[in-house]
Parts: C-alpha cells; sequence; structure tokens
C-alpha cells in the first residue's frame, strides 16, 4: 500500500492507476491525513434470472385444446 499527496496524485495519476490496475493499493492524503483510497475496479457477475421461478408455476395440459365457444356464451370462435 503506498500514500500519496495530492499534488503527486494529480501528477502522476497514470503511473498511479497502473499501479491500482496490477492490484495494488493507493491512499492519496492531504496534509498527511488519508482523504482517499484508489483501488482496483471488481465488476459483480450479474445474476441469471433463469430458473429463478422454477417449479413454481403451472400449465395445464389441455392449455392448448380448441375452445368450445358455448363454453364463453358465443356462436362461433372469432378471428
Amino acid at each position: 500500500m503506498e500514500i500519496v499527496n495530492v499534488h503527486e496524485a494529480k501528477t502522476h495519476l497514470s503511473r498511479l492507476l497502473l499501479k491500482v490496475a496490477s492490484g495494488e493499493e493507493i491512499i492519496i492524503a492531504r496534509d498527511g491525513k488519508p482523504v482517499a483510497r484508489l483501488v482496483p475496479y471488481e465488476t459483480k457477475p450479474k445474476k441469471s434470472w433463469l430458473g429463478k421461478y422454477e417449479g413454481q408455476g403451472w400449465i395445464s395440459p389441455d392449455f392448448d385444446d380448441e375452445v368450445d365457444p358455448e363454453t364463453w356464451g358465443l356462436d362461433e370462435i372469432p378471428d
């Protein structure tokens, strides 16, 4: 862990970012007191929603059977 002052951080930001990208942590200090920390950015993998509701739904085996028009009070099935 390296500690640098604000002026040095502004002057050598690219160099510091290369160190951070390689896994190092950098502390930025003002008047000798830590005020910020540069750490590598970690992306969190997105959680997949596939399978989230597995087994929680039900479809009738006859869901795609032809509808009887009389059941719905119709003379015929509309197009």
